[in-house]
């Protein structure tokens, strides 16, 4: 803005601005006009504009205010002439769904300027509505500057069009400034409000307090939201299936409850509201949507018994068993956490004998043993069990009980040993027949009068027996601490005890017998062969064994029998494992070979047995001993394995072989028969006659198809596998070769009708129902046919005219 500006107002209804505003201080629409000057060199301008404003809110009339501003020109500028110039236009408004008759005037336009420049001027407009789309919406008359419109409009479809009015002179010798005119669409109440949706889903809990929120029902109208036509107000219309339950905000259209403890899930379910959205705050036009409302359970009702007493039985030693189903009933909705039940054991299992759980419907106490029960002890309980639920109540509520007693019932109970383990100890020489235990078990079921019997379950080593009615156990064989059967020198077996009831129960011992050692075992070596190098050698390690107990081993002495002490001697080191290894050393070089020695060897208690050994001399030196003997061998053992993997391949393929060769074919073909002359080939074979003479045809061929019944089992199979021959020899193939291939299969088919077998035929002859082939009884004998024709035909009827065309002397 220039500064130094400054406006004045003369109507008190209005303020002018420092800015260059216009204000309306009542209470009205405010609308401002600015005045914008662009900085020049002039000292004073004087402007004189018209300012139209128009209230649309309360339709108020137009007024007028006058701006008067004064600007200093500087007169001096060379060229410059005073010319007064302004657009004469006033604001235009247009209200919507106008009825017309268009085009329908709107505002006329006029620029000062054409007095001044003594020509007329000619007016356009550009823009929306003009030459934009909506193209031709607007139109103008270029010479009076008249602006049409030129149908109805719509404020929701467009608020304000702005256009740009140009005018020139005819001749375009002069061009006014464009200026920008808007044209407000003045809203009319022509849309009603729309749900946003229908219908409104929504939910409260039965037990829910007063004014709480429900649901929000919204309503949108496309009317100018500034004016009373876009403004919504709700009222509910109707409740179901009573009123009075539910109220709305007309404002904001929330739903909330109008009073506390109407609502109940178990009588009433689900409520249907009608609401009604209406314009012009409540009294233009309306719309009605639905609102469901789905009542919620709470947990108001506290589940019952089906029953005050229940009775159950559990046979007695049984962990986990179900002892009794407690049913309830509960009103609240089904299958929610509102009417799951949760039990509990009030009194009579102080020691902790039940357990008590919800079962999978969630309305069914199940008792269980949480341990085995003694009938002998205890045969009945009694319990005391309430029911809740799994969530607290919404309500003070009143608890249900049920009283359930249990009956124990008595089972035959296995015998028990005591101790269930029984250790002794025993020297591993006891005699045969010799008591060692007495080894017994209590019968649980006092009420019973049972007789127990023993017997041993595992005796593996079979060294003991037991009395069946006693319990005492004997030795039956020999005992040996060091057998393959002793762990730890222990000996384990397991006895049983039975009862003679009807169904008899059997009880578990363990008899663990520790075996005392004796000197029964005299030490040995281990070694059969060792190595020993031919130069510098290095005496040679020897371990010594014994099974017994280290009170019967070491230390051990070990000596050479006297005719082998000259060569060899033995090294002692106490240091070793209390004498159990030892060096044997050679006294003077000794030749490659083989070498036997015996040698002596006592335990701590002079127990002794001599053992063998051999010494192999080697071809070697010092300590790296290497002997072939055990490869040579080691190789032999390898050549004589793929020898025998050999053979074995060979005797599998020669196998192969035969049964491919039996299979082949089965016995010999004379070749001989099929072999050609000269005289055979390139004949040239007439057969000139097919079937009798017109006198045959009188017969039915029908008949020949026709066959008697036929009931004998002895014919060839009715169903075979297909086998198939080759049709055609391959190209360059040996003729003999294709005969002999379908003759071999001709021979593997074991599905061929047997020479003796009883072939059935379309039976001819006696008892036929077709006559007799009139070609076969056309004569009595061969003197009437002429058979000189064979000789003609070639080799292959020579013999058949020698028989006919012969003559009686060659019949």
């Amino acid at each position: 803005m220039y500064s130094g500006l400054k406006y004045l107002d003369t109507d008190m209804k209005f303020i002018a601005k420092t800015s260059g505003s216009c204000k309306h201080i009542q209470n009205l629409s405010e609308t401002f006009l600015h005045l914008h000057l662009t900085k020049c060199s002039f000292s004073f301008i004087f402007f004189l504009l018209l300012i139209q404003v128009s209230f649309s809110e309360h339709r108020c009339s137009s007024r007028c205010i006058t701006l008067t501003t004064l600007i200093k020109i500087n007169s001096t500028i060379p060229g410059m002439i005073r010319r007064k110039r302004a657009w004469l236009i006033p604001p235009v408004s247009i209200s919507e769904n106008d009825k017309g008759p268009f085009p329908k005037e709107v505002v006329k336009m006029k620029s000062t300027a054409a007095a001044s420049i003594n020509a007329a001027l000619i007016y356009k407009i550009t823009g929306p509505g003009a030459d934009q789309p909506p193209k031709g919406l607007f139109r103008v008359d270029k010479y009076s500057g008249m602006l049409w419109v030129t149908k109805g409009l719509d404020r929701e479809e467009t608020e304000e069009y702005t256009i740009t009015i140009h005018a020139s002179a005819e001749d375009q010798s002069y061009t006014e400034t464009p200026v920008k005119l808007t044209i407000k669409v003045i809203d009319q109440n022509d849309n009603k409000p729309l749900c946003t949706q229908n219908p409104f889903m929504g939910e409260v809990l039965e037990r829910a307090k007063q004014y709480v929120p429900v649901i929000q029902v919204t309503a949108k109208d496309i009317d100018d939201p500034e004016t009373a036509n876009g403004v919504v107000r709700y009222k509910l219309v109707r409740q179901e299936p009573i009123g009075g339950v539910f109220r709305i905000d007309p404002a904001s259209g929330v739903i909330s409850l109008a009073t506390r403890g109407v609502l109940d899930r178990e009588t009433q379910t689900v409520y249907k509201l009608a609401v009604e959205a209406a314009d012009m705050d409540g009294h233009g036009l309306s719309s009605t949507c639905v609102v469901i409302i789905n009542i919620t359970d709470s947990n108001d009702h506290a589940p019952k018994f089906s029953q005050r007493k229940y009775a159950g039985t559990v046979q007695e030693n049984k962990a986990g068993g179900i002892v009794a189903r407690l049913d309830v009933t509960d009103r609240d909705e089904p299958l929610t956490v509102n009417s799951v039940a949760k039990f509990t054991i009030i009194q009579g299992n102080e020691k902790g004998f039940f357990n008590i759980s919800t079962g999978p419907s969630g309305m069914e106490g199940i008792i269980t043993t949480s341990k085995g029960l003694n009938f002998e002890q205890a045969n009945s309980f009694s319990l005391l069990v309430v029911v809740e639920n799994e969530v607290p109540f919404a309500v003070p509520l009143v608890t249900s009980n049920a009283t359930i007693t249990i009956t124990v019932q008595d089972v035959n109970e296995p015998p028990v040993f005591e101790p269930a383990e029984k250790r002794i100890m025993i020297l591993e020489d006891l005699a045969v027949g010799s008591t060692i235990s007495k080894y017994t078990a209590n019968d649980p079921d006092t009420a019973r009068e049972q007789k127990i019997r023993y017997k041993l379950l595992q005796d593996f080593a079979n060294w003991l027996e037991i009395t069946e009615d006693t319990g005492v156990i004997r030795v039956r064989s020999s005992l040996d601490r060091e057998a393959s059967f002793i762990r730890n020198e222990q000996y384990t077996v397991l006895v049983l005890a039975y009862d003679n009831d009807d169904e008899p129960t059997t009880g578990t011992g363990t008899l663990v017998i520790k075996l005392l050692d004796i000197n029964d075992n005299a030490p040995v070596l281990e070694e059969r062969r060792v190595p020993m190098c031919l130069k510098e050698p290095k005496p040679v390690r020897l371990t010594i064994t014994d099974p017994d107990g280290p009170e019967n081993g070491p230390p051990f002495i070990i000596e050479l029998h006297k005719e082998y002490q000259s060569n060899w001697t033995i090294i002692r080191n106490s240091s070793s494992r209390i004498g159990s290894l030892v060096w044997l050393n050679p006294l003077r070089r000794l030749a490659l070979g083989d070498y036997s020695l015996v040698l002596r060897v006592y335990d701590s208690k002079m127990l002794f047995q001599d053992s063998s050994i051999i010494v192999e001399v080697c071809d070697c030196s010092g300590d790296d001993v290497t002997c072939f003997s055990g490869i040579y061998a080691a190789a032999a053992d390898i050549t004589l394995s793929i020898y025998v993997l050999a053979a074995i391949l060979c005797f599998l393929v020669l196998l192969l072989l035969l049964l491919l060769l039996k299979r082949r074919c089965g016995r010999k073909v004379h070749w001989e028969q099929f072999s050609q002359t000269e005289e055979d080939r390139d004949n040239i074979l007439c057969y000139n006659e097919e079937g009798g003479g017109e006198q045959d045809q009188d017969f039915d061929m029908v008949l020949l198809c026709s066959r008697p019944e036929v009931f004998s089992t002895y014919i060839a199979p009715t169903a075979s596998p297909m086998v198939f021959y080759r049709q055609h020899p391959d190209e360059n193939e040996d003729i003999e070769n294709f005969i002999y291939e379908n003759l071999c299969t001709e021979d593997d088919d074991h599905y061929v009708v047997l020479y003796d077998s009883v072939l059935v035929f379309a039976h001819e002859g006696e008892g036929s129902e077709a006559g007799s082939l009139s070609s076969l009884q056309s004569s009595i004998s061969d003197g009437d046919q002429d058979f000189q024709h064979l000789q003609n035909w070639g080799p292959q009827f020579r013999r058949l005219a020698d028989m006919y065309a012969g003559g009686e002397d060659n019949m």
